[in-house]
Order: structure tokens, then C-alpha cells, then sequence
């Protein structure tokens, strides 16, 4: 009976094992799928508009007066990463509560009628009484702070991945950067509307929907801050 608790137990504590020794070894990542409404809303199909023939307006890719604005398919949109962001959080918290309770009774009790009987049961309940005495504190103090800074600037040129049928943008786009062997990867995607673009053919990563940005560098540096997967395993099943 024994052995085939153990039997039973032993891959039970396995996978506990092995789910508190992953839990914390795997680094932050983001996905850049598109969003679900991306996928599931149709491409908008582009039209022929009637032009007049010998309009000095004129019309296809490159039309005589018209802003040189990303509009298509496999266009390059720019990109501005200002992303500024300060939080702080203050809490404090304080419980206390007091209990007392006092019980006592008599075990034995008489009519009240005979002087002899109310003397005997007297002299019975001074040993037999019953009596319960309580008296319980507890008191929580807590306090906490936390306050954070963080900024980010620089410009990416982004594509045109997909024209929404509502006449948005979704974008994509990345930039590798290689010096002294040390790899620096900036990557975005989001949702934009054609109207935010300004004649600079630039828009900001505020006015994005959805959007996703990716910073990081690899190489030496970035090996040399970073914990062995030895003492990740460690600190995750460490319990203290």
C-alpha cells in the first residue's frame, strides 16, 4: 500500500519540482503577433478613383500635389519613441483589535428556601464552579513606498503591414545595431491612423494602439549582468 502511494506521489512532486525551477528562469519577452481584431478585420481593397485625363493633379503613386505621406502597403512610416514614465506609490496600513471575555457559573444551585441546602451547594460550587477568563491583542503596522523613473527616446522607420478595412495602419518594424561586438535591437508594432501622420511622414509611439516596443542589447556586457542559470534554479526553489 505504501509503495504505490509513493508511486503516486513521487510525479506529482516531480512536476512541482519542476514548475518552481521554471518559474523564475525565463526572461520578460513580447510577442509581436498581431492583435486578434487585426487578424480577424479584412485588408481594405484599394479603388480606382476616376481621374479626368490631362488633370494636372493627377493620380496613381506619385501625384503632382500630394503629401508624401505613407498610404500603402510595404510603405515606411517614422517613427518617434518618447516614452516617459514616473509612478509613485505610497500605502500604509494599521489594524488593532481587543478581546475580553469573562464566564462563571455555579454547578450547583438550590430553591433559595432552605438556609442548610443553599450552605451545602455554597460550600459544593466552591469546588466543582465552573469559570473562564479570556483576554486576547493583536495589532498590524505596515508601511510602503515605491518610486519609479524611466525614459526612452529614439526614432525607428517602420512598414505598413496591413491597410485595415476602417482605414487604419498596422505597422512593423526593427533596427539592429552591431558595435564592438556589442548588438543593440529596437522593435515596434502598433496600430495607427493615417490622419496622425504629420507632413513629415513621422508619428509618435503615443498615438499608437496596441503598441509594442522592444529594447535590448546583447554581447559581452549583457552576459556579464546577467544571473547563471545555476543560481536561477537556486533562487526559484529556494524557499527563503
Amino acid at each position: 500500500m505504501i509503495k504505490r502511494f509513493l508511486t503516486l506521489c513521487i510525479p506529482f512532486f516531480a512536476i512541482l519540482f519542476m514548475s518552481g525551477c521554471t518559474a523564475n528562469l525565463t526572461d520578460p519577452e513580447i510577442s509581436f503577433e498581431p492583435p486578434v481584431y487585426v487578424e480577424e478585420m479584412p485588408a481594405r481593397e484599394d479603388k480606382v478613383d476616376f481621374a479626368s485625363v490631362g488633370s494636372i493633379f493627377g493620380q496613381g503613386d506619385n501625384p503632382l500635389f500630394t503629401d508624401h505621406k505613407a498610404m500603402h502597403v510595404n510603405d515606411i512610416v517614422r517613427v518617434v519613441i518618447s516614452e516617459i514614465t514616473s509612478s509613485t506609490n505610497t500605502g500604509a496600513k494599521s489594524l488593532s483589535s481587543s478581546d475580553s471575555s469573562n464566564l462563571g457559573g455555579g454547578t450547583f444551585t438550590s430553591a433559595g428556601t432552605n438556609p442548610a441546602v443553599d450552605a451545602v451547594a455554597s460550600s459544593l460550587n466552591g469546588f466543582a464552579g465552573i469559570g473562564l477568563t479570556s483576554n486576547s491583542t493583536s495589532a498590524f503596522s505596515g508601511s510602503g513606498s515605491a518610486t519609479k523613473n524611466a525614459t526612452f527616446t529614439t526614432t525607428i522607420s517602420a512598414r505598413i503591414v496591413k491597410v485595415l478595412q476602417n482605414g487604419n495602419y498596422f505597422i512593423a518594424g526593427k533596427r539592429e545595431i552591431l558595435v564592438d561586438d556589442q548588438k543593440q535591437i529596437i522593435q515596434i508594432s502598433g496600430v495607427i491612423r493615417p490622419y496622425d501622420i504629420d507632413q513629415l511622414n513621422s508619428i509618435t509611439s503615443a498615438q499608437m494602439s496596441e503598441a509594442k516596443i522592444l529594447y535590448k542589447t546583447e554581447g559581452a556586457v549583457d552576459h556579464a549582468t546577467q544571473q547563471g542559470w545555476g543560481t536561477k534554479i537556486i533562487q526559484a526553489v529556494w524557499p527563503f
